[in-house]
């Protein structure tokens, strides 16, 4: 195959599509023979992904590198940014914390700051380059909106990352939200003459409506810029990608809530939720109406209700009990429902949850909500590992990650009951019940025996019509019929020869 230069899909600003496009392009390459690998230098998420070696990416990479068909690694998303409140985030390098950083600091600090942003740049760099000598092409994605000049100097990740790895960047903007003309004249025009020179073509994402509408404001687009319009992307509703970024909950609960049949399973809101992908394989399942919620009668309403992943267990655990979900929860489980938690959510549902080294915060200790006979001690190692589990007696083996701080075991004199065995001889979560039990694992909803296990209680309210959903032959159609949409909106032959020459 000829070699491609690496391609970085910028954005007008957040949440625009560059990530799905990204994916897009993943499989797109792949379906024509190439080898792609995704890469993002920095990126700012709570959703995060073990790697194969056990280290920590953003799930947004690793989502593009299924689409890809390769196992995903820290070089596609060197540094990760997980905030920890409105200023602070943990910073993630190479898949491995080094702690915490104020977001003034991190952007405007001088001094040993910035040394750190010196080295920064060479790892993320130098990952990059590592990329670049195994795939082709690289399929690089940027972040925010690539106009930040305030921030330029800082900038890891948008276009001074693309004058390194010598990329064609595409300029992705989103016409739903409007401002489309003003959003991509802007954002090129506060390039300066270097950088716009790196901008080869315009997709404009998000289209709704006739086609045919927008044939003059492509060609004025084009007259405006002096950049190609490769591409005018349609809206879509009939493909499911899993996305990162946490502000798609709202969207996804109205697309949820049109679904009223089946086994009832609420997932609690949290104010610092992490991880929701974990739920993704549970919506598409045509079994269950899944929702989010933090309403105290939607919970008291629910058949399982599942207490997800979060950044600060002891804050959102402290302010369940304040909004009275934690006794929305407790009542329904008295009532018949049943109660699953995963990583933080585990650890919520046991006696308390201890803090001795202010790992998370001020808070030293707080009563869970008693629904397990555990304790949980936080502490400052964290850890994150692709795991192969079983359910007790059995022998079907399940996948999944890790990704936590803190240790959980048995409260007092209570026996150990491990929900789930470790391929490694280690012993996970805890189980009271088929209707009470927590575990560490992400990932273990996409399994489909656990999700059978999760529902049997509720046997008789299976439409029997419907089988176990197969989760990973549905991501491998999504990502084809991904691929496809974005195909027949995008002049391939136009970008193919921009890469090439």
């Amino acid at each position: 195959m000829n070699q491609l230069h690496p391609i970085m899909f910028a954005g007008t600003g957040s949440d625009v599509g560059k990530s799905i496009v990204a994916a897009a392009f993943c499989r797109i390459f792949r379906q024509d023979g190439y080898h792609p690998a995704p890469f993002k230098a920095q990126n700012m998420a709570l959703n995060s992904y073990a790697t194969p070696d056990g280290l920590e990416i953003g799930r947004a990479q690793a989502v593009q590198a299924e689409a890809a068909g390769i196992p995903c690694h820290t070089d596609m998303n060197p540094l990760l940014l997980k905030p920890q409140s409105d200023h602070t985030s943990q910073v993630v390098l190479n898949g491995r914390p080094m702690g915490n950083k104020d977001a003034y600091d991190y952007w405007r600090g001088k001094s040993q700051f910035s040394n750190l942003n010196f080295q920064l740049r060479k790892e993320v760099c130098a990952a990059f380059d590592r990329l670049a000598q195994r795939y082709n092409p690289i399929v690089m994605e940027g972040a925010g909106s690539i106009a930040e000049i305030n921030l330029r100097d800082h900038d890891l990740v948008n276009l001074p990352m693309a004058r390194h790895a010598k990329a064609d960047v595409v300029l992705v903007g989103d016409i739903d939200r409007g401002g489309v003309f003003a959003s991509i004249y802007g954002s090129i025009m506060l390039q300066t003459p270097e950088d716009r020179r790196l901008i080869k073509g315009i997709i404009v994402n998000k289209f709704r409506g006739d086609m045919r509408l927008f044939d003059e404001g492509r060609r004025m687009l084009e007259d405006i810029c002096q950049v190609p319009v490769l591409g005018v992307i349609p809206y879509y509703k009939d493909i499911h990608i899993e996305e990162e970024d946490s502000v798609t909950l709202k969207i996804k609960n109205e697309r949820l809530k049109m679904k009223n049949e089946g086994v009832r399973v609420a997932v609690v809101l949290l104010r610092h939720i992490s991880n929701f992908t974990d739920f993704d394989a549970l919506e598409q399942d045509p079994r269950i109406h899944l929702f989010y919620t933090n309403n105290v009668e939607d919970i008291r309403q629910a058949d399982i209700i599942i207490l997800p992943g979060t950044k600060s267990t002891l804050d959102d655990l402290y302010e369940l009990r304040r909004n009275g979900c934690a006794q929305a929860i407790l009542r329904a489980h008295r009532e018949g429902a049943s109660v699953l938690g995963i990583c933080g959510g585990y650890q919520m549902m046991g006696m308390e949850v201890l803090d001795p080294q202010h790992v998370e915060g001020d808070i030293e200790r707080l009563p869970g909500l008693g629904l397990l006979p555990t304790t949980t001690t936080m502490s400052g190692e964290k850890r994150t590992k692709q795991v192969t589990v079983a359910m007790r007696n059995d022998e079907v083996w399940l996948t999944g990650y890790e990704i936590h701080m803190g240790e959980t075991r048995p409260y007092g004199d209570a026996a150990p009951s491990p929900l789930l065995h470790c391929s490694d001889g280690r012993e996970d979560g805890y189980i009271v019940d088929g209707k009470c039990m927590g575990t560490y694992v992400h990932g273990i909803l996409d399994n489909a025996p656990f999700v059978d296990f999760l529902l049997q209680p509720f046997a008789d309210r299976l439409n029997r019509t419907k089988s176990t959903f197969d989760y990973a032959a549905f991501k491998e159609e999504q990502y084809d019929k991904l691929a496809d949409h974005v195909r027949r909106h995008v002049d391939m032959d136009k970008l193919y020869k921009i890469l090439t020459t």
